[in-house]
């Protein structure tokens, strides 16, 4: 397969599968350069035919009570306050430093994650 750009699913499949053979090949070889190449392209090729949407805190703690099977009531325990963890629920209220530190050691959520900029009141993803 010759290095070319990924323009349709077609190039983007038939990139997938040349990855696919070249998947064990030693760095600094040339089979090891063009698997590096060819994963670039798909992950450029990826981020522009299916782009994700950003994802505030608030969505991160919405997954974390939804689909990690915590509960409001455990976010008001760590952070001592029933309101502060609805206000952050509701995106009233931005997570401080201090709220992240807390959650991110207690629920294994990177920090990065809980500190992203948003708006409060910034609808959920």
């Amino acid at each position: 397969m010759d290095i070319r750009p990924i323009r349709n699913d077609s190039d983007y499949r038939d990139a997938l599968m040349e990855i696919d053979r070249l998947w064990r090949s030693l760095p600094n070889t040339p089979d090891g350069d063009k698997l590096d190449v060819l994963v670039t392209l798909v992950e450029a090729y990826e981020a522009k035919r299916w782009p994700l949407d950003p994802v505030s805190p608030r969505d991160i703690l919405e997954y974390a009570i939804t689909d990690m099977g915590r509960s409001q009531k455990e976010l008001a325990e760590l952070l001592s306050s029933r309101s502060q963890a609805s206000d952050l629920l509701k995106g009233r209220r931005k997570v401080s430093l201090e709220m992240a530190r807390k959650i991110s050691a207690a629920w294994q959520i990177p920090i990065q994650l809980l500190v992203a900029p948003y708006k409060p009141g910034e609808a959920a993803a």
